[in-house]
């Protein structure tokens, strides 16, 4: 155990799928898995571990922002020897991507602190793991999903100034804002882990179209699946 998860050692998969939403943890074992176990309950972070065409994997949520991210995704490289981590998430769009696109994310910039308070460290960029990338990308070929690769904007503030967005893709090309990756990417690069972010076009800054929340989690699942199939071809 340690001071946020309940777990025992054995409970948790050496890959992790990561959403922020307990919910979605439930809906996703439930679906996908078999010979699921319910492996947390602490703070209502539900976290699942069951099989996949015979691999086991553990869906573990990261709740909101990056203070959250980091406590979890750090308790489970640390505490539970997780090799891998995948976030599945949402995201507004920067860019000119329509509602429904999907993004690889390769390197997460922010404005956040996270690093300064955790190690003494000025970086506000960090990337996302090659090896893991690559996976993906070769496993979306194959479940003919298109992946727009490139960077994204980690922030700790939802309600953002309205036209911040056009600063943010004019200095960083970032292709849509999020809250959780940058302190994920940072926590796995201090422990020779590998971690990496699928993420969902939910709404734009362009065009300031939303989609609705049962849109959101039918168009989730083809990110799942793509995180399940790939993680067929880890070693670990």
């Amino acid at each position: 155990m340690s001071i946020h998860i309940e777990a025992k050692l054995e409970d948790i998969a050496k890959t992790v799928i990561m959403p922020g939403d307990p919910k979605r943890c439930e809906r996703i074992a439930l679906k996908y898995l078999s010979n699921v176990k319910l492996v947390n309950q602490t703070r209502a972070m539900y976290a699942y571990t069951g099989y996949y065409k015979g691999k086991k994997i553990t869906l573990f949520p990261s709740g909101m922002g990056v203070a959250s991210m980091g406590i979890y995704s750090h308790e489970l490289f640390s505490f539970y020897n997780v090799e891998n981590i995948i976030r599945i998430g949402t995201a507004g769009a920067y860019a000119n991507l329509k509602l429904q696109d999907k993004i690889l994310a390769i390197n997460s910039y922010t404005d956040s602190n996270y690093a300064k308070s955790l190690n003494n460290d000025d970086s506000k960029v960090v990337s996302s793991n090659t090896y893991l990338n690559n996976l993906l990308l070769q496993q979306a070929k194959i479940n003919n999903l298109v992946l727009y690769e490139g960077n994204i904007f980690t922030t700790d503030v939802f309600y953002e100034k309205e036209n911040i967005y056009q600063e943010r893709y004019k200095n960083y090309n970032a292709l849509a804002v999020e809250m959780e990756s940058f302190a994920l990417f940072y926590n796995a690069m201090l422990q020779n882990k590998k971690a990496t972010t699928l993420l969902l076009v939910t709404d734009s800054f362009i065009t300031h179209e939303k989609m609705t929340s049962k849109q959101r989690e039918e168009s989730l699942d083809s990110l799942f699946l793509l995180a399940l199939d790939m993680s067929l071809k880890l070693e670990n």
